[in-house]
């Protein structure tokens, strides 16, 4: 065990680049990884099998503890993104399904990887934790009706059909999770220490799935692709952080709420596209994959660096006082 542990904290420190290398091999080899498409739904299944196995209660306390911080968080996870989205896709006068693709991406909930990066950032953990949560729980919800709303006009969406695939991929497993936790705690306490290294392999899987399907097409549309995710990604981030600043909170709170607002689950819509929609559409989230994770790492060590103004001042008046 401890040497799994030892091999799912590399994995972990290195993600980025085996999400780098696994994408490239399946671009240049496609036929090797082509296999793996059918089998999305269940890699992100085993995914939020994962987070369920990491939930507890103490991860929605702080809903009541304040109401108002976790609010402004799902809010901006559920507005900011997926109206970029919608922005960039009309703006920039995307082909329809490049369009719907990342409209798909912006209306998924947080990814749990946000959690990771602003321990990093040194953010506030408990509040992103709980803000991940809520989002994931009300995203079978809240993530057909935005799709609805925003992607209709490019291509014909069913909403019932979408909430059942995200009530089946995500919310079943991460009820099965919980249970089995329920259960068997102390095997669920022990098993923790390597789910990194599963939801790694998962995703790079998924990842690598969506760009061997979609060679042909991303060898056209590729770059710019990368480009509007990339700008999708970066402003989200952004208005995030300036989202938090609007509501007056402090520097930790700003630092979670622009994470979780800029890092989606972006496995949850490579599978609703390839569930639902086309191989192409699910381009944007597997590119958003493998950029939030180089992205996310970046933005953290900034926001590693940055200092409360507020409680500077406070330090640096004592001291004088003094």
């Amino acid at each position: 065990m401890k040497t799994l542990e030892r091999i799912s904290q590399f994995a972990g420190n290195t993600f980025a680049l085996w999400v780098l290398v696994f994408a490239f091999l399946a671009f240049y080899a496609p036929s090797g990884f082509t296999w793996i498409a059918p089998h999305i739904s269940l890699l992100l299944g085993i995914i939020m099998f994962g987070m369920g196995l990491t939930l507890s209660a103490n991860d929605f306390k702080e809903v009541l503890k304040r109401p108002k911080d976790v609010a402004i968080g799902v809010l901006g996870q559920f507005l900011i993104m997926p109206a970029l989205a919608f922005l960039l896709a009309k703006g920039l006068q995307l082909p329809p399904e490049i369009a719907v693709g990342v409209i798909l991406v912006g209306c998924c909930p947080g990814g749990t990887s946000s959690n990771v990066m602003t321990f990093l950032a040194k953010g506030d953990v408990p509040l992103s934790v709980t803000i991940t949560s809520c989002t994931t729980i009300l995203a079978p919800i809240v993530t057909p009706a935005l799709i609805l709303l925003l992607a209709s006009e490019w291509i014909p969406v069913d909403p019932s059909s979408l909430l059942i695939s995200i009530v089946q991929i995500v919310i079943v497993p991460i009820v099965l999770g919980v249970v089995v936790k329920k259960l068997f705690n102390k095997q669920a306490q022990a098993s923790v220490k390597v789910l990194p290294l599963i939801s790694i392999i998962a995703i790079v899987a998924i990842v690598t799935a969506v760009v061997s399907v979609n060679q042909q097409n991303i060898a056209k549309t590729g770059l710019l692709i990368f480009a509007v995710v990339i700008l999708h990604n970066v402003l989200g981030y952004l208005i995030g952080y300036l989202f938090g600043k609007l509501f007056k909170m402090d520097l930790s709170k700003k630092k979670a709420v622009a994470i979780e607002v800029g890092m989606q689950n972006s496995g949850l819509g490579a599978a609703l596209a390839a569930a639902h929609f086309s191989p192409l559409s699910a381009v944007p989230s597997a590119i958003f994959s493998v950029w939030h994770n180089i992205s996310g790492p970046i933005l953290a060590t900034i926001f590693n660096r940055m200092k409360d103004e507020k409680a500077t001042t406070a330090a640096t008046g004592k001291t004088i006082s003094k």
